[in-house]
């Protein structure tokens, strides 16, 4: 698993409070180093354990393309506030929660382009779904069609069997829950982090997600990730009908299986990028080339033509691309969807 190896905010990066219809989210936000955003805006979601910290490495080249560039703590998750109930986790209202999240940093540009990482992915597709109009291109970075697999989807069982043995039986003491986290850290994580070689500090930081994120989404997520349906299908209709869409994974993801995501790719219609050397989370693991290959899709996402109808449908009308490039050893090569 990648782990960062500095948690230092760069110069145009602050962490903050964004304000928005469904409450408050902690975000970490990216201006432009000339103060003038004229790109459009980005939103980026973390995955399951994660939070917006994972995009770190790639907030400040992001935001040097001229936009302002914003990673979130999705409800529950390290800094932004917990939900009520379960209720609150399920995938439904975690995309509310990004839609007004994009209507937020969005307002005065017409839209954001969105970023899901892992189940971030997913909870960015259930917001494409819900309501695309709000977005100017999605974005799926390691992030699969349905259920998760491998070994994650065993460590999700042992998450469930240790926090929600009586599925749901049992009332949600967030107490006793967090004690079991916390327990978990000091057995399993820590050890674990430490035998990876992270730093005393990056531990720390570590250590303190884990037991401020809510126990409660952890099991929610947790079933949902086994559990998922794919709605590719779905998704693909959205895409059609002109929201500019790409898939995005490492080459030695261990979540969702490389071919599993290119399939989905050319099922959706999207453009495809496998990053080399890179597994499950290209952002830590290759910051340059993730964030040259967003920078050229989002430019490419704007430089499209209005909505054409043809044939009772309707479509973006294409436009010549322009290749990312990414680094293999002393070559350079063009990645195109």
């Amino acid at each position: 698993m990648s782990t960062l190896t500095s948690l230092q905010l760069p110069e145009r990066v602050r962490s903050t409070f964004l304000t928005t219809s469904r409450g408050q989210f902690a975000v970490l936000e990216a201006q432009p180093a000339r103060g003038v955003s004229y790109r459009r805006p980005a939103v980026l979601i973390p995955g399951y354990t994660g939070s917006k910290e994972n995009f770190l490495p790639i907030l400040e080249p992001l935001a040097a393309a001229g936009r302002m560039v914003v990673a979130v703590d999705l409800r529950g998750q390290y800094q932004s506030p917990h939900a009520a109930s379960r209720r609150g986790y399920a995938p439904s209202a975690l995309a509310a929660d990004v839609l007004a999240i994009a209507d937020a940093v969005g307002a005065d540009s017409g839209g954001v382009h969105l970023v899901g990482h892992s189940m971030g992915g997913l909870i960015a597709r259930e917001a494409a779904l819900q309501n695309s109009a709000r977005l100017l291109s999605l974005t799926l970075l390691g992030s699969g069609p349905g259920v998760i697999g491998g070994q994650r989807a065993a460590a999700l069982r042992d998450v469930l069997t240790m926090l929600d043995p009586g599925d749901g039986a049992d009332t949600d003491d967030v107490n006793r829950l967090t004690a079991m986290v916390r327990q978990a850290w000091h057995e399993q994580h820590e050890p674990q982090a430490r035998a990876d070689g992270a730093h005393d500090h990056v531990i720390a930081f570590l250590k303190e997600r884990m037991l401020r994120t809510c126990p409660v989404s952890l099991i929610v997520l947790a079933k949902y990730l086994l559990n998922c349906p794919d709605r590719t299908d779905d998704l693909a209709r959205v895409v059609g009908a002109g929201l500019p869409a790409m898939v995005v994974y490492g080459e030695n993801d261990d979540a969702w299986q490389p071919p599993e995501q290119d399939l989905m790719a050319t099922r959706l219609g999207a453009d495809r990028v496998c990053i080399p050397g890179a597994a499950h989370s290209p952002a830590i693991e290759a910051p340059v080339t993730t964030s040259s290959i967003f920078t050229t899709f989002w430019n490419g996402a704007e430089r499209r033509q209005p909505t054409v109808h043809v044939c009772g449908r309707t479509r973006r009308a294409p436009v010549e691309s322009e290749p990312a490039a990414y680094a293999t050893g002393n070559e350079s090569v063009a990645v195109t969807g």
